[in-house]
């Protein structure tokens, strides 16, 4: 048996070596469906990893309540949420690792001459740890300068660049109406949250215990509490809302987020389209296969003659039959091997020139994915002309013209 299959593959590889050009015009749709199946799954990997890291940098274990305000009336100050709440949350949550707040103003600078609208935004202590802004210049704030009225800020770099162009706003200070601040850093989210937090792009961040003294009043517009963990979320979100309903009037209602919804929509979406990516690629593989089927076809009927020769000196059915199955193989795994280095490849390269913290990913199931489906589907439409050649009869392909 074995010297039987050793013989087939030979005569596949020499009828192969004969047809060279028809060959690797067979194998370029196996080629193009092999590629696709790998640059596919690394396509998702990667598009999914880089909208999940983004929605993590902002906090998957970050959970947060504001209290909801009716347009009617005025919400009466009992309502509002404030920092003896968040002293509350951290003695009375476990899991609540990190817990800060903030409340925010609507202000405005002036920059020559004209009136920009600006976000003043009062923040306490572990706010830098829950939200890990990237200080690009200066420092951040410092346990004095929270505990104190210094009149320090730190502003985004877009509003730097506004304000002070292109020079050091580090140590100037920053005039809103009647308030005059000394600049002592430039930041950036560490990601981009496109204006849907309380960050904008021109955003000016000073101590709470100043922009409660400039408003009078000592409230959060915003609470929020990091957890020990993505799968204490939901726990320390009910806990949260418990206890902010605890300690105020019944009549208040509040708004506990977290990020886990939407994490869970993203990771569906990235699923839904690696599938219908994936699904394109394999009808690229069958159309591929149709084709090996159709030429392996022609190849039967112009060596007819040769196979009624080999069956007339001996060679038995399932010898003729192996020699072209064998043929089928070959185009298809060589098609394989090819297309993989191709979809390996590229990513490889595209690495390259990508920023320093996006990975390009590559799937090692999805390399054993597209060899065994390609090798599968050139065996697949293989056998019908293997067994049509197979079964030919001697006496009438020696006939054969």
């Amino acid at each position: 048996m074995r010297m039987h299959i050793r013989e087939a593959f030979a005569v596949a590889v020499d009828a192969l070596r004969a047809n060279k050009l028809r060959a690797v015009l067979t194998s370029i749709g196996v080629i193009i469906g092999s590629a696709s199946i790998v640059l596919v799954v690394t396509v998702a990997l990667t598009s999914q990893r880089f909208v999940i890291s983004r929605i993590e940098a902002m906090g998957s274990n970050l959970v947060w309540a504001e209290m909801i305000k009716t347009p009617e009336k005025a919400q009466p100050l009992s309502f509002q949420i404030t920092p003896a709440d968040m002293e509350a949350a951290k003695a009375e949550i476990p899991d609540a690792v990190v817990v800060a707040g903030f409340d925010d103003l609507p202000m405005a600078v002036v920059v020559h001459g004209q009136t920009r609208p600006v976000r003043l935004i009062g923040v306490t202590d572990g706010y830098q740890q829950i939200r890990r802004l990237i200080i690009l210049r200066g420092r951040y704030f410092d346990a004095a300068d929270m505990q104190s009225r210094s009149k320090v800020c730190i502003i985004t770099k877009d509003l730097a660049e506004k304000v002070f162009g292109v020079e050091n706003p580090v140590g100037r200070e920053l005039h809103m109406g009647e308030l005059t601040f000394t600049v002592i850093g430039v930041f950036q989210e560490r990601a981009e949250t496109f204006g849907l937090s309380e960050l904008q792009k021109e955003s000016v961040i000073i101590p709470f215990s100043l922009i409660k003294y400039y408003t009078g009043t000592e409230v959060l517009n915003t609470l929020q509490v990091q957890t020990s963990g993505p799968d204490k979320v939901a726990i320390v979100a009910r806990q949260l809302n418990r206890l902010l309903k605890s300690r105020h009037p019944s009549e208040a209602n509040y708004d506990v987020q977290t990020l886990v919804a939407i994490l869970a929509t993203a990771r569906t979406i990235a699923m839904a389209l690696r599938i219908v990516l994936i699904v394109i690629a394999f009808i690229a593989l069958l159309i591929s296969g149709i084709g090996i089927m159709n030429i392996m076809l022609v190849t039967v009927k112009e060596r007819t003659r040769e196979i009624g020769i080999r069956k007339a000196i001996g060679a038995a059915q399932r010898e003729i039959m192996w020699q072209f199955l064998i043929e089928a193989f070959l185009i298809s795994g060589g098609g394989a091997v090819i297309g993989i280095l191709i979809g390996v490849g590229i990513p490889v390269l595209v690495q390259q020139v990508l920023p320093g913290n996006l990975r390009v990913p590559i799937s090692g199931m999805s390399v054993i994915v597209a060899f065994l489906v390609s090798c599968s589907t050139g065996l697949f439409f293989g056998w019908l002309p293997a067994k049509q050649a197979a079964v030919l009869e001697p006496i009438e392909s020696l006939r054969y013209e």
